[in-house]
C-alpha cells in the first residue's frame, strides 16, 4: 500500500479508521488515547525507516470491554466479519506506518577522515551518528581533553582515546556539548590526548544506541530484513588560499629580553599574518614552536586548519622568558614537525618563519644547515637592530645571513619595531607564499639523481659482493625515492658492463633496495675507465649541475684509465665519489673523485667495514649539493 498524504491529515485518517472499527464492533470509546511506541514492528513494513528507529515502531490500544472475536462470532458479527477483516488490515498498516514516522529521525552514518574534527562537522540539535575508518592509530591524531573532548579535537582520535571505537573502526555517536575550562589530557588505548586550557565548544562520545534493540529481536525470535545503511559523505567547510598550500612552521621569540608588552605585540603580528596567509584544509597550515631556554611546540601543523580557532590558539600562548635560544628551537621545528607522522603533508612545501628581537644567544647555522638538507625554506625576521653599544654582545652579527635559505634578500625581513606591524603584514605574506622563490624546496635527499658502479670483479668474490649491495641499499635509504623525487639506477662492471636497473626503474625506496640486492654476481676482470663512460651516459639523464652523483665502488686496481672517463663525467655536470675497499690504490681513487678529493674518497681496509661509511658517505653528498644549488 503506498501513502502519498501529509502526516496531519494521514493521522486524521487513521484515527477515523479506528472510530469505525470500533463503530462496527459495537463499542465507540468516549476517546481515542493516543498512540504509543513501545515494541518492535516488523522491519519489512518500512524500509525508509533506518534499522535503529524501526525498532521502536509499534503501538498498544486500551483494554475495551468485548473482545474483536467475541463480537464476530456473535449476532450480527457475521454481516461485518468481512468488513473488519478489511478495515483491520488497514489499521495495522496505517498505525505501524504512523508509528515508524513519529519516531524515525534522520540517523544516516556519516562517514568521517582520521583528521575530521568536531568543529568541521555541520550543527545539529541533537546528537550525530558517524563512522570512523580502519588504522586510525597509525597517525598522529590531534585530541584535547579525556571523556569530554574540546570541538577542535579529532573525533575518530577521540574515540580511540575513549574506547569507543577500536583500531579497525566502527560507529560512534557524537554529541555536542557547551565549552569548558581546561581540558585534561591523558593516556588512554594508546593515544595521548593534550591539555588544552579552555576552548568554546566541547563533544563526547557513546556507543550506537541500537546494540541492546538488536538483542531483542534476536530474542524475541523476530526475522527482520536487514535495511541498506545510507553513508552520506560527511560536509567538511574547506577554506585556505590554495595559491599557498605550505606547510609553516613559525619560531616565536618567547624570551626575557623582549618583554610581555612587546611579545604581546609580536602575538597579534602573527595573528595578522595567519589571517593574511589565509589559513584552511585547502591552504597553508602552520605549526608554532617558542625559543626560549628550551623550546616548546605549542601546536602542530594539523592541529588548527580554521583561521579563527588558529588566531585563538596564538592568542592564548604564554610568554616564557629565560634566553634567546633560537638555533635550539630551530632544530627543534626542523627535526620534528615537517613529518607525516605529526601531521607534515605529502609533497607540501616546507617553510619555517623565525622571528628575533633583537639578536639570538646561540649559533643559528648547525639549525641552518639541518633545515636546508631537510628541504625547509627558512626566512628569518630581524625586529630592532642592536645600539652601537650593544654591538659588543652580540655573538655572531651576520646571524641573519647564516640562518636563512639562501641569503639573496628575499629570505631576509627586516621591521624597526613591533609596533605598527600591520604595514608589513602583506608583503611578508607574499614572500612565504611564493613557491617559484623557495629555493631550498629541492634538497639532496629528494632531488638527486644517484648512480652507483658496482664492481663485479672476480676479486671481490660473492659473500663480498653481498656486503657490498647491503652498503649501498643502507645508502639509498637515506633518500626519499620517488617518480618525482631522488632516482637511483645502478651498474656493474668487469671487464664488460651491465645495466642493472635504470634510474626510473624502481620508483619507492623499497623497490630500489630490493633491486640492488637482487643483482647476481658477474664475476671477471676490472676495467673501471670505461665502465664510468657506460654509467655516465646509461644511468644519467641531463639537468643542472650538482644533481648528479655517481657513487664507484672498487677492490681493485683498474686495467684501464679512470683519470680521462673521471674527468669527462665531471665535466657532464656529474659528482664522482668513489669508495675504496681492501686492495684498491689510492692513486685510482684520487683518480676518479671530484674536487675536493678529500671530500669525495672514502677507504675501508674491509669489507665489514663498508657500513661505517654510509652515514660520512650521504652527508658528502648533500654537502656537495648545498654547495653547487
Amino acid at each position: 500500500m503506498h501513502f502519498s498524504v501529509s502526516k496531519k491529515k494521514f493521522e486524521v485518517e487513521v484515527v477515523e479508521k479506528v472510530e469505525l472499527l470500533f463503530f462496527l464492533a459495537g463499542h465507540r470509546p468516549r476517546m481515542l488515547p493516543p498512540l504509543h511506541a513501545h515494541a518492535c514492528a516488523p522491519a519489512g513494513l518500512f524500509k525508509g525507516c533506518p534499522s535503529a528507529s524501526r525498532l521502536h515502531c509499534a503501538f498498544h490500544l486500551p483494554r475495551i470491554q468485548i473482545s474483536l472475536s467475541d463480537f464476530l462470532h456473535s449476532k450480527g458479527g457475521r454481516q461485518a466479519r468481512q468488513a473488519v477483516l478489511i478495515m483491520s488490515r488497514l489499521l495495522l498498516s496505517g498505525v505501524f506506518f504512523l508509528m515508524c514516522w513519529r519516531s524515525c529521525e534522520s540517523s544516516a552514518t556519516r562517514a568521517l577522515t582520521c583528521d575530521t574534527r568536531a568543529a568541521d562537522l555541520d550543527p545539529t540539535a541533537g546528537g550525530v551518528l558517524v563512522s570512523c575508518p580502519p588504522d586510525c592509530t597509525r597517525r598522529r591524531l590531534s585530541v584535547f581533553g579525556s571523556h569530554v573532548y574540546a570541538a577542535v579535537s579529532s573525533v575518530c582520535g577521540a574515540a580511540l582515546h575513549s574506547g569507543a571505537v577500536g583500531d579497525g573502526g566502527g560507529e560512534v555517536r557524537v554529541r555536542r556539548l557547551p565549552g569548558r575550562q581546561r581540558y585534561v589530557g591523558s593516556l588512554s588505548n594508546g593515544v595521548q590526548s593534550q591539555t588544552l586550557s579552555h576552548w568554546s565548544a566541547s563533544f563526547s562520545l557513546s556507543a550506537p544506541e541500537d546494540q541492546r534493540a538488536q538483542e531483542l529481536i534476536r530474542d524475541s525470535g523476530a526475522t527482520t530484513r536487514p535495511a541498506k545503511k545510507t553513508v552520506k559523505k560527511m560536509s567538511v567547510k574547506k577554506v585556505g588560499n590554495k595559491d599557498c598550500q605550505m606547510d609553516i612552521a613559525v619560531v616565536m621569540d618567547s624570551s626575557s629580553n623582549l618583554g610581555r608588552r612587546r611579545f604581546n605585540l609580536q602575538k597579534s603580528f602573527v595573528s595578522k599574518l595567519v589571517a593574511m596567509l589565509k589559513v584552511g584544509v585547502n591552504g597553508p597550515h602552520v605549526a608554532l614552536v617558542q625559543a626560549s631556554d628550551i623550546p616548546r611546540t605549542e601546536f602542530l601543523l594539523s592541529n588548527y586548519t580554521q583561521p579563527k580557532e588558529l588566531q585563538f590558539a596564538i592568542k592564548e600562548l604564554p610568554h616564557l622568558g629565560g634566553e634567546t635560544n633560537t638555533g635550539k628551537a630551530m632544530t627543534q621545528a626542523a627535526e620534528t614537525l615537517f613529518t607525516q607522522r605529526v601531521g607534515a603533508r605529502r609533497a607540501h612545501p616546507r617553510v619555517m618563519l623565525v622571528l628575533v628581537d633583537g639578536w639570538p644567544a646561540d649559533d643559528l647555522r648547525p639549525a641552518a644547515a639541518a633545515a636546508r638538507r631537510s628541504g625547509v625554506n627558512v626566512f628569518l625576521v630581524a625586529v630592532t637592530k642592536p645600539a652601537p653599544d650593544e654591538l659588543a654582545a652580540v655573538p655572531d652579527r651576520d646571524f641573519a645571513k647564516q640562518a636563512v635559505c639562501k641569503d639573496n634578500g628575499f629570505f631576509s625581513y627586516h621591521m624597526p619595531s613591533w609596533f605598527g606591524t600591520t604595514k608589513h603584514v602583506k608583503p611578508l605574506a607574499q614572500r612565504l607564499c611564493s613557491m617559484d622563490a623557495l629555493l631550498c624546496s629541492r634538497t639532496c635527499h629528494n632531488a638527486a639523481n644517484i648512480g652507483f658502479l658496482i664492481d663485479g670483479s672476480s676479486s671481490v668474490g660473492d659473500p663480498n659482493f653481498r656486503t657490498v649491495l647491503d652498503f649501498l641499499a643502507a645508502v639509498a635509504d637515506k633518500f626519499d625515492i620517488s617518480d618525482m623525487g631522488t632516482s637511483v639506477g645502478a651498474v656493474q662492471f668487469t671487464y664488460d658492463q651491465r645495466l642493472e636497473f635504470g634510474p626510473r626503474e624502481h620508483a619507492s625506496k623499497d623497490g630500489v633496495k630490493a633491486a640492488l640486492r637482487g643483482i647476481p654476481y658477474m664475476s671477471g676482470g676490472t676495467a673501471t675507465g670505461s665502465a664510468i663512460s657506460y654509467a655516465a651516459q646509461n644511468l644519467f639523464r641531463p639537468t643542472s649541475a650538482g644533481r648528479n652523483f655517481l657513487i664507484v665502488v672498487t677492490d681493485g686496481q683498474s686495467y684501464d684509465d679512470v683519470g680521462g672517463p673521471a674527468l669527462a663525467a665531471q665535466n657532464q655536470g656529474i659528482s664522482v665519489f668513489s669508495v675504496g675497499v681492501a686492495w684498491a690504490p689510492m692513486d685510482d681513487l684520487r683518480a676518479m673523485a671530484s674536487q675536493p678529493k678529500d671530500e669525495h674518497i672514502f677507504f675501508s681496509r674491509h669489507f665489514g667495514g663498508l657500513e661505517d661509511l654510509v652515514d660520512d658517505l650521504v652527508h658528502a653528498i648533500c654537502r656537495d649539493f648545498d654547495v653547487k644549488n
